[in-house]
């Protein structure tokens, strides 16, 4: 191989050795695309809860509350209970169930990350099962958006976050199962629930139920359970209601009902009515009218006459059934069979406000419109 040929193949081979070497070092100096973690790639209804967990748990809150009982040998001791809250502005107002603090002495809340602050009580709404506490603004507080809970829909995605057992920051997923549902808790009717089948145990009652929007649309507030543990049913207050009391606990320390002054511990339906001489109906009957009340000034009649059985007065929960009292057939037109149907009816409706009721009196159906004024204390509607 002569001399000029040798070096022709020496400086080729030295310039793809060299174009090889900085075309390695220059991928290996090149950063490596991160592949991120994006919800869009993920499982729809992974994304969607992913999503909602993320911006709406840092509004969730853990609540002790703290009160005081007497033990075995008569002594002062405190007890604890928990449940969970949200925010709902910035200036610290949190929603909760009203079981969750009843008779608290001293309320502490934690936030996702741990910070704990101490929260007051604001006011209380037995009836509707809600209570607002408030803790002191801090930077980066958030807030939980709210929705709408007036045009749900049967089998829409729902989120829960809360603190059952006192684990916080727990979320649990599932649809809503029915609404306008009717549940006893206690010894009252809760009615226009929101039935879901969103897996909830103590410590949630409180905290939001949200749907896919990330928008609150409850507050869960019971299960519903022969065994005291998660069963598939659970209900939360809608937060359009819980909401209008809300305002109203924030601007004068407590919930305003609606009144009519009337007064009934039982009622009526079609065979009780029969066997007072009535027609076949179902209704609230009135057996006290408070004086001076929207009804007294509407000509609305309570009972005239103990119901006797043989020589005995007739006793209902206590209480002597009294006869010849008119019967609250319907409220707007919405009909009225029980008690709770006809206050969870008026509740809805605004001070101010009249309501139009259609009366049984003995065999006449008539219409009365009865304005509406504030409840004196806790006084029946």
């Amino acid at each position: 191989m002569n001399r000029s040929r040798f070096w022709s193949l020496f400086v080729t081979a030295l310039v793809i050795f060299s174009s090889g070497l900085v075309a390695g070092m220059w991928l290996i100096k090149r950063p490596v695309p991160q592949e991120q973690p994006q919800f869009k790639t993920l499982d729809s209804s992974e994304a969607v809860v992913m999503r909602v967990y993320k911006e709406i748990s840092p509004a969730v809150v853990n609540i002790v509350a703290e009160s005081l009982a007497m033990n075995f040998w008569m002594q002062v001791v405190p007890q604890f209970g928990q449940g969970s809250g949200f925010v709902i502005d910035n200036q610290g107002h949190i929603i909760t169930n009203n079981h969750v603090v009843a008779n608290a002495e001293n309320l502490e809340v934690t936030f996702k990350g741990g910070k704990k602050v101490q929260a007051r009580l604001v006011g209380r709404d037995p009836l509707g099962d809600l209570a607002v506490i408030k803790v002191d603004p801090f930077p980066g507080m958030e807030v939980a958006p709210l929705g709408d809970s007036d045009h749900l829909q049967v089998g829409q995605r729902v989120i829960a976050i809360g603190n059952p057992f006192g684990l916080q920051q727990t979320v649990t997923a599932g649809f809503i199962s029915a609404l306008n549902r009717d549940i006893v808790i206690g010894q009252r009717t809760m009615m226009g629930m929101i039935q879901t089948d969103t897996a909830i145990n103590q410590g949630n009652s409180g905290g939001p139920l949200i749907n896919a929007e990330g928008k609150v649309i409850g507050i869960n507030t019971a299960l519903v359970s022969q065994t005291g543990g998660f069963a598939g049913i659970s209900v939360a207050l809608p937060i359009n209601r819980a909401q209008k009391a809300a305002r109203q606990i924030i601007a004068l320390g407590r919930p305003i009902y609606p009144w009519i002054g009337i007064k009934s511990w039982m009622d009526l339906n079609e065979q009780t009515a029969r066997t007072m001489g009535l027609p076949a109906v179902s209704g609230v009957l009135i057996f006290e009218i408070a004086p001076g009340s929207p009804a007294a000034h509407a000509g609305l009649r309570g009972g005239t006459r103990l119901a006797l059985a043989g020589n005995r007065v007739l006793v209902y929960n206590g209480r002597p059934v009294l006869l010849g009292g008119d019967v609250i057939l319907e409220v707007d037109g919405v009909p009225t069979p029980t008690y709770d149907d006809y206050r969870n009816t008026l509740i809805k409706k605004d001070i101010g406000s009249t309501a139009r009721l259609k009366i049984l009196r003995g065999h006449q159906e008539f219409f009365v419109t009865v304005p509406l004024v504030e409840a004196p204390g806790m006084a029946s509607l």
